[in-house]
C-alpha cells in the first residue's frame, strides 16, 4: 500500500464493498479491511435476500428514500455484476378483517414513499396465490420488489472493486484508530494504515469503530433472524415474496422463493447481546414455523435442509446512520445499515460518495473503469448442447463435484482464479452453492477441501470451514492419531 492512503474502508459487507465500487471509477488508492476470513460473511450473507419495494419505511426517512433508489438501481447494477436477480414483486397479506385498514394506510405510505402498489381482493389474491390461506382477506402488491443472490452481489462487488485497483485486507481486525492532525492511523491486527479518509461500514461493529475516534450519543444492537430453508421440490410453493403485516419488530416472517429455486421461511426478531450469536433455538424456529403457516398453510417443512441465523445491526437512532463524526468530515458513517438495507446499498454507496467523500478529497474519474466483472459460467444453466460444447471446449466443466447443486469442477477452479478468491469451505459454498443442497456438504465437501489444499499448497489441516480454529481436518490416517 502507498504511504499515504486516500480512503480506508472498515467493513466488506454488501455497504462496504459497494462503497468500495463506487470509489474505484475514481483515481484513489482505497484499502478494505474486515476481520471475517470472506466478504459478506455476516449480515450480508445471512438474510431474507429481499429487494424491498420502499413502501414500509418513514416517509422522509433515509430508509425511505434510498430504498426506493436502490431498488431502481438493482437491474443494471445486477447485470454488470452478473448477479441473479427477479423482481417477483410482493404481497402483503391480510389474514383477518380487522387487518384491512391497515393495508389501505401502507397504500397511502406508498403513495408518500413514491412507491407503485395495488391493493387487492381475496379473490384477487388467490388467483395469483393460490397456496395463501384460504382465510386470507386481501393484500398489498409491490411490483417493484425482487429477490437476488445476497452473496454473489457481494462478492462480485467487491471483486469489480479489486479489478479496478482497490486492495482488500481479509482476516484483519481493526483494534484501535488515531487521530493525526488531518488524518487517521488505522490500526489492526496486522499492521497500522495512515489514511486520510476512514469509512466505518462495520455492520453490527459499528457502533464500537466510531467510538475508537469520539464518544457516541448512539448504539448499534444485534437483533438475530432464524431462518429455515427448504430443498428445490417441483411444485410452486409461492410466486412472490409473501409478507404479513410489519410490526415494530420489523417486516414480519415471509415466505419466498429464492434465486436458486429454494424456499426461504423467516426470520424471527430478537434482540441479543453478543454480536457474535449466530445460534438458533427450537422453540424460536417453532415460532417461524406457526407465523408462517398462518399465511401459507401447506408449506412442506419435511423439506427443511437447513436452519440458519442472521444479525441485523439495528440502531437505536431507527435510521440509517449517514454522516461524518463530529470530530473530523474525514471520518464517515455507513452505521445502523438494518433493513431494508440490502435493497437500500447501492443508494447508500452513491450517498456516501456524493455527499461526503466529495466533500474532503478530489473525485477524478479513470478513463478506464470497467463496472463489469468477467462472465460466470453455469452449465446447470446452459442447453444440452451449449454445455456439450463448454466440456468439449474445458473437460473440467463436465466434471460434477457437488452433485446436489451440480457444480462443476470448472466453476471452482474459475472462481479461485479471481481478484476475490475463496479460502475458506464457506466461501467456496457462497460463490458456486457446492455445500448448499440437500446432503449440505456431506459429499462434496472432502473434494472442496482437497481442492483448495491444492491451489492453496496447504495441508488439508490448514483448510477452514469458515472462521479462524474452524479446521475440518487433524490428521492424516490413523496411524497420525496414535502417534499425535
Amino acid at each position: 500500500m502507498p504511504t499515504m492512503i486516500d480512503v480506508t474502508i472498515i467493513g466488506a459487507g454488501i455497504v462496504g464493498s459497494l462503497i468500495a465500487r463506487k470509489l474505484s471509477s475514481y483515481d484513489l488508492n482505497i484499502l478494505v479491511l474486515d476481520k471475517e476470513n470472506d466478504v459478506g460473511n455476516v449480515t450480508s450473507m445471512a438474510n431474507s435476500a429481499i429487494v424491498h419495494s420502499g413502501y414500509d419505511p418513514k416517509p422522509g426517512s433515509l430508509k425511505a428514500i434510498l430504498n426506493v433508489k436502490g431498488n431502481a438501481l438493482y437491474p443494471k447494477m445486477c447485470e454488470e455484476l452478473d448477479v441473479s436477480f427477479d423482481q417477483i414483486g410482493s404481497l402483503t397479506v391480510a389474514i383477518y378483517d380487522s387487518q384491512l385498514p391497515t393495508l389501505t394506510d401502507l397504500a397511502e405510505r406508498s403513495k408518500q414513499n413514491g412507491v407503485p402498489v395495488k391493493l387487492l381482493s381475496k379473490e384477487e389474491v388467490l388467483a395469483i396465490e393460490p397456496n395463501l390461506s384460504p382465510e386470507v382477506k386481501g393484500a398489498l402488491l409491490a411490483p417493484t420488489a425482487g429477490i437476488v443472490n445476497p452473496f454473489t452481489l457481494t462478492v462480485h462487488a467487491m471483486e469489480n472493486a479489486c479489478d479496478n485497483g482497490v486492495t482488500l485486507h481479509l482476516d484483519e481486525e481493526v483494534i484501535s484508530i488515531d487521530k493525526i492532525d488531518d488524518h487517521f492511523k488505522v490500526n489492526t491486527t496486522k499492521g497500522s494504515y495512515e489514511t486520510k479518509v476512514v469509512i466505518d461500514a462495520a455492520g453490527v461493529y459499528s457502533d464500537k469503530i466510531h467510538e475508537m475516534v469520539e464518544p457516541i450519543d448512539y448504539k448499534v444492537e444485534p437483533r438475530k433472524g432464524e431462518y429455515m430453508v427448504l430443498d428445490h421440490y417441483g411444485e410452486k410453493l409461492v410466486n412472490h415474496v409473501i409478507f404479513p403485516l410489519p410490526s415494530e419488530k420489523g417486516k414480519g416472517i415471509l415466505v419466498t422463493k429464492t434465486t436458486s429455486d429454494n424456499y426461504l421461511v423467516g426470520p424471527s426478531s430478537e434482540f441479543v447481546d453478543d454480536k457474535e450469536d449466530l445460534s438458533t433455538d427450537k422453540l424460536t424456529l417453532d415460532d417461524v414455523r406457526r407465523q408462517a403457516t398462518l399465511m401459507v398453510p401447506n408449506i412442506p417443512f419435511n423439506q427443511v435442509i437447513r436452519t440458519f441465523s442472521g444479525l441485523r445491526p439495528t440502531p437505536t437512532t431507527h435510521d440509517f446512520i449517514l454522516g461524518t463524526a463530529k470530530c473530523s468530515k474525514n471520518f464517515i458513517l455507513a452505521s445502523g445499515i438494518e433493513s431494508p438495507g440490502l435493497a437500500s446499498s447501492p443508494a447508500i454507496a452513491d450517498y456516501v460518495v456524493e455527499n461526503f467523500v466529495s466533500k474532503v478529497l478530489p473525485l477524478v474519474k479513470k478513463e478506464n473503469w470497467n463496472p463489469r466483472v468477467r462472465k460466470h459460467i453455469h452449465p446447470r444453466d446452459l442447453s444440452e448442447e451449449e454445455q456439450a460444447k463448454l466440456v468439449k471446449e474445458h473437460k473440467e466443466y463436465g466434471e460434477i463435484v457437488c452433485n446436489c447443486e451440480k457444480v462443476s469442477l470448472g466453476e471452482i477452479l474459475d472462481e479461485l482464479s479471481r481478484s476475490v478468491p475463496p479460502k475458506t469451505i464457506k466461501a467456496l459454498k457462497k460463490r458456486t452453492r457446492a455445500g448448499f443442497g440437500k446432503c449440505q456438504g456431506g459429499f462434496c465437501q472432502p473434494i472442496v477441501l482437497k481442492l483448495l489444499a491444492e491451489h492453496y499448497h496447504l495441508d488439508m489441516s490448514d483448510i477452514l470451514l469458515d472462521k479462524d480454529g474452524s479446521n475440518i481436518c487433524r490428521y492424516h490416517t490413523k496411524e497420525d492419531a496414535k502417534n499425535d
